[in-house]
């Protein structure tokens, strides 16, 4: 099993675009709003959420190697 070593900054940026995405996906479905609304504030909050993924999993996965990186 590998081992990848996370600052405490890193999991909260990778636990908050996890969290943007999830909110964008639940908006897309709900009924709180109106279907414009629903629609423009659930795409926008699902794209900053998989958008940012990208780099963050392209760091995480460069410290593949148990020590960080370094």
């Amino acid at each position: 099993m590998r081992e990848t070593r996370l600052t405490l900054p890193e999991l909260a940026l990778i636990a908050g675009t996890r969290g943007a995405l999830g909110a964008g996906v639940a908006l897309l479905v709900a009924d709180r709003f109106s279907k414009e609304q629903r629609r423009s504030i659930g795409w926008t909050l699902f794209l900053v959420g998989a958008i940012s993924t990208v780099p963050l999993a392209m760091e995480v996965f460069g410290k593949r190697d148990g020590c960080g990186g370094q």
